[in-house]
Order: C-alpha cells, then structure tokens, then sequence
C-alpha cells in the first residue's frame, strides 16, 4: 500500500481510502455514479437536510468495516490480510446498483429483478476490469466464502450497512432520536463459533439501536408524506411508459429512454449489455431534468403529474390500519375525474394504494447474541431486561391511500 487518501466525512470526520483496491473501487465510473444518487429518495421533501449520497453512505459503512476489523483482531480473532481486504472491498461495493430514488424504479421502469442482482452483475463488470481482484469479495458478498461472520458484518442484524445508514440519516435529516452508539457497538463485537456477538457490557446500546431502527423506519424512511411524494413518481414514469407503448414521443435522456422504450426483466440484464451499461448511466439528474420538460408535454395526466412532482405538489396520503375498500377509492376517482376533467380511466394515475409492512427485529431469522464472561451467549431477546422483543418483531402492516388533490 502507496499511502492513502483522505476524505472529510461530517459524521464520522477524517476517513482513510488506502491507495491500491479500494481506492481503484472508489475511483471507479461505477461507484462514481452513486455521487448522483440520494440516500434516502424523496425523504428531503420532509426533511430538507437529507441529500446525502448513496457514495457518501458506502465511504461511511467502509469506515465502519475497517474499524470492526481492528476491534475484532485486538480481540485475538484470526483474520487474515486478503479477508480484510476482501470485506472492505464487499462494504464499498454493496449499494452499487441502487438506481435513482431507492426503490422507485424497481417494478416501474424494470421487473423482477432487484438492486442487489444489479448490484452483483456490477462487482462482476468491475472484477473484470480488476482482472479478477475481487474474487474473494464477491465470493463473501454472496455468501458463498467459509468463514461467516465476513457475509455477518456486511449483511445481517448487526451489519455495518445499518450502523453506518442509521447514524448518517439520522445526522442530515435531524431526526436526533435516531442517533445510535455505533462505536460502542463495534467496540464490543467479538466471534463465538463463527458468529458475530456482541460482549454483555454492550447490551444497552443494542437495546438503543433496536428502538432506534424502529423510529426511523416510521418516522423516516415510511413517512406518509415521503411515501406519497414517491407515489407521484412511479406514477408519473408509468404513464410516461404507457404513452411510449401507444406510440407517443417523448423527451428522455438516452438511458432513461431505454427503459421507457422497452420492457426491460432480469433476463435482459443477464443476456443483453445495454441493459446494465444503460443502468449505470441513470440517475437522479436525468429523472429532474426530464420532469422539468415533461410538466409542457399535452398529455394532461403526464403534465400534471409532473407538475406535482417538480413543484410540491404531493399527493394526499390517509394512513389506515385496514385496506381501503373499492367505493371509497372508486368516490376518490370520481372526484378527481371531473374535477381534472379526465376520464375515469385516466384516474388510475391519480391514485395509489401502498401496502406496506415492516418487522424490526425477528431472532427466528438473523438473532442477535449477546456474551457473558462465563462464555455462555443468549439471544438479546432473553437477555434484554427493557426490550419487549416480541413488540419489537411483531410485524407492523398500514396501508397509505394516495391520491391527487383538487
């Protein structure tokens, strides 16, 4: 390792990029992009202060991961230099395929295929150009290496994704309640039978972080406005598709007209290059200047939509406990219709219906260990004294009618 550069991060201050892989990765075109990709989608239409990068996010988790693997070797774990390497190079590469507004895109403008497939089909472009550099990481990315608690510390519970997500959104949003103990809990990560646990003096800032991700899911990441203000996005781009596939012309920077202009599904990603070469082209500064062109478009539901987007105008969203039944979204469509002078049909555009559930915590599935100086290791849902775990896991479902105002 030549040396190394340094990057002034407001959350974390001054972290080291050493000069060889990971430094290659940061430089490369394909992590450069996420410079033009916010964290957290639309969320700053709530909270002005969330325009943080996906780039910004992945340097942070770097961070984390470099400072999880000091706290676990001055514990005696045994990691060689090419797993730290490797894991490092893992954590820089993890949200690589998020395309423009977090999920957005995903179902509207491609299908059946996720973000974390794009991801991997976009460490394996880069592995190329590395000529095979990043065998290893990728092997841990899919969980695919022996050694366990590498995938852990990328992707579980206690990974350092959310460590590193929880406390940035938290930062630019001001939602300080959000704020978690992230260097205790790193501090007090050890390895029992190859799997991460946390040592017992850190049980409390699990319990915090455990109360923490809870809040900023409904207060941040769900909010009815943010959702509803997304709504009008997907919205908009469905009918800008379907105006494409009835043979309609529309302004569209080249790689957003590709996804407008054919259906493209995992299949296309594996089998053709543009897909995925087009996929890296797009982000957020092509979806904002095509709105600014489509608000004029004669299509009144595509100029109104766009108009919404571009000016505020969100959606009205009503939070229920119980799906909304089909008079009163039908009352809803009626109202919008004459109003708008539209047909009925038209109105699908205008109103949507989100069904959305979320569990915090589910220790059949990803449990968290806490240790004890005797060696023995209790899931934080026995060991915890404070935390109603079962409150915690309990899957939370609400659903947010959206629609247009008149």
């Amino acid at each position: 390792m030549n040396g190394y550069s340094i990057i002034n991060d407001p959350v974390f201050g001054f972290i080291k990029i050493g000069k060889g892989l990971h430094y290659d990765i940061v430089q490369h075109q394909l992590f450069q992009r996420l410079n033009r990709i916010n964290q957290l989608g639309l969320a700053s239409v709530v909270y002005p202060g969330a325009r943080h990068t996906r780039f910004q996010h992945s340097i942070g988790a770097y961070h984390l991961m470099s400072e999880a693997i000091k706290s676990l070797l001055e514990k005696g774990v045994y990691i060689f230099d090419m797993e730290a390497e490797a894991v490092l190079a893992a954590i820089l590469m993890h949200d690589i395929g998020h395309g423009p507004f977090s999920h957005a895109l995903e179902n509207t403008l491609i299908h059946d295929i996720s973000h974390e497939e794009i991801s991997m089909m976009m460490m394996e472009r880069m592995n190329e150009d590395f000529h095979g550099a990043l065998n290893l990481a990728i092997s841990i990315f899919k969980d695919e290496y022996h050694n366990k608690i590498f995938h852990q510390l990328i992707s579980s519970q206690l990974d350092m994704d959310r460590l590193d997500y929880l406390r940035r959104d938290s930062f630019f949003t001001g939602v300080t309640e959000g704020n978690i103990g992230s260097d205790r809990i790193i501090k007090m990560l050890n390895v029992v039978d190859e799997q991460l646990v946390v040592e017992s003096k850190g049980i409390y800032s699990i319990e915090n972080y455990l109360t923490t991700r809870r809040l900023m899911y409904w207060q941040v990441y769900l909010h009815k406005t943010a959702v509803g203000y997304e709504k009008v996005l997907i919205n908009t781009l469905r009918r800008a598709k379907d105006l494409v596939r009835k043979g309609n012309s529309l302004f569209a920077p080249p790689a957003l007209a590709y996804f407008l202009n054919n259906d493209i599904s995992a299949e296309d990603f594996r089998t053709q290059s543009a897909a995925l070469r087009q996929y890296a082209d797009l982000d957020d500064c092509d979806i904002w200047s095509t709105l600014k062109v489509w608000r004029y478009n004669e299509d009144k539901i595509l100029s109104t939509l766009a108009t919404d987007m571009l000016d505020r105008r969100l959606f009205k969203v009503e939070v229920l406990e119980n799906a909304p039944d089909k008079h009163t979204i039908n009352e809803i469509r009626k109202n919008i219709a004459d109003t708008l002078d539209i047909s009925l049909e038209e109105t699908e555009y205008m109103v949507s219906v989100a069904e959305i559930g979320k569990d915090m915590y589910n220790p059949e599935d990803d449990s968290i260990g806490i240790l004890y100086k005797d060696g023995t290791v209790k899931d934080i849902s026995e060991a915890s004294e404070i935390l109603n775990v079962q409150l915690l896991s309990k899957k939370i479902r609400k659903y947010y009618l959206c629609y247009q105002r008149v």
